[in-house]
């Protein structure tokens, strides 16, 4: 489901060019409405396109005023339940509130590495298209084996 701000949570990360939210969206839909023509509210985030929300919770995470929620489907969150993340420095601390009340609260650590340093291919080799059809060579083949001969009618 997409997300959603609520104004009266929004500062717009105080006035500047660009907030939290617009910073971190991989699909560029939170934008700041400066003088309210868009949304009747100035000075606050919004979500340009609900529709084209990716559910990835960025902006949820980021937001400094815990302004952003997302509209959770029924399975997972049913009515009347909430999930919020709160992002610290070190840590975002998710609170649960089930249907009936109880609250739980879960702490898990957020990478430190600075932007931009993650390397995603580690120490696999690159990639030559010369092999692109040779099936022996796959990425997940290159510390696991299979045969197929026990997998053949007798």
């Amino acid at each position: 489901m997409p997300t959603y701000v609520r104004t009266e949570k929004c500062d717009g990360c105080k006035g500047q060019d660009k907030t939290a939210c617009m910073y971190i969206c991989p699909h560029d839909l939170m934008r700041l409405d400066k003088d309210g023509s868009k949304t009747g509210h100035a000075m606050k985030a919004y979500n340009q396109e609900p529709e084209q929300c990716w559910e990835c919770y960025s902006c949820v995470k980021i937001c400094p005023q815990q302004a952003i929620e997302c509209r959770h489907y029924a399975d997972v969150v049913p009515m009347g339940a909430s999930v919020q993340p709160l992002r610290g420095t070190e840590s975002i601390m998710w609170t649960i509130k089930f249907r009936n009340g109880n609250v739980k609260r879960f702490k898990f650590p957020i990478r430190t590495t600075p932007e931009g340093s993650a390397d995603p291919y580690g120490d696999k080799p690159e990639a030559e298209i010369s092999k692109i059809t040779d099936h022996s060579i796959l990425f997940t083949n290159a510390t696991h084996s299979c045969d197929m001969s026990q997998f053949t009618a007798s």
